[in-house]
């Protein structure tokens, strides 16, 4: 049972790391000029992407210096949940492997 979850917590991690990156290209495509933020569907995107990922780099933005125009929080806060996935994996391979 604390296998499954150990296992749920690390695929909830990837689906995760999988909106921070999108989040991270949509809005370089917006930067650029590729994608026009007057598309109601962009628009909606973005924002639930925004409400999404927020939270996350609200923290780490405190922390961080001001690169200018660069942020550098989803680069570590991807860098955490990697962490995060190799340690939970460890310790469900622990797990499986004492019998728990």
């Amino acid at each position: 049972m604390l296998l499954a979850v150990f296992e749920i917590v690390i695929m909830l991690l990837w689906v995760l790391s999988w909106i921070i990156i999108g989040q991270a290209i949509l809005s370089w495509l917006v930067a650029f000029n590729v994608i026009n933020t007057h598309n109601d569907f962009v628009r909606t995107l973005l924002q639930a992407l925004d409400r999404i990922t927020a939270p996350l780099y609200r923290p780490i933005r405190k922390i961080l210096p001001d690169f200018g125009g660069l942020d550098f929080s989803p680069l570590v806060v991807l860098l955490i949940i990697w962490g995060l996935q190799t340690l939970l994996s460890g310790v469900a391979r622990d797990l499986a492997l004492s019998g728990y």
